[in-house]
């Protein structure tokens, strides 16, 4: 009887160490269970950060570059409107040349008048004279 009662004794013992190790097991699959849920709330988190972050990263990126589009815009313009202001200053300076042109003909034109009438008078002097 006394070895069915130290039988039952270490039975007794066996049984609550494996319902202490039991208890255990099921505090660290709790835990586990946890850890894994923070990491998925924390894993979905991240996401979303990153999933901001995409967004900004796109808006800035597009910002900057209709930015450099305008910047690139305004360049063209100032270009073209300094070839128009060239081919306009090109025509302007070809017209004052053509009017120089006409004014030196025309001074020129004064001077053999005025030389054909000296040479005139000296001819009707000399005819005189002879």
């Amino acid at each position: 009887m006394e070895e069915l009662e130290e039988e039952e004794i270490k039975l007794e013992e066996k049984l609550e160490e494996e319902e202490e190790e039991l208890e255990e097991l099921k505090e660290l699959e709790q835990f586990e269970v946890d850890e894994e849920e923070e990491f998925e709330k924390l894993e979905k988190e991240l996401e979303e950060e990153l999933e901001e972050l995409d967004e900004e990263f796109a808006e800035e990126l597009k910002e900057l570059e209709e930015e450099e589009l305008e910047e690139l815009e305004e360049e063209l313009e100032k270009e073209l409107d300094k070839e128009e202001l060239d081919e306009e200053f090109k025509e302007e300076l070809k017209e004052l040349e053509v009017l120089e042109d006409a004014e030196l003909e025309e001074e020129l034109e004064k001077e053999l008048e005025e030389l054909d009438e000296e040479l005139e008078e000296e001819l009707e002097e000399l005819e005189e004279e002879s």
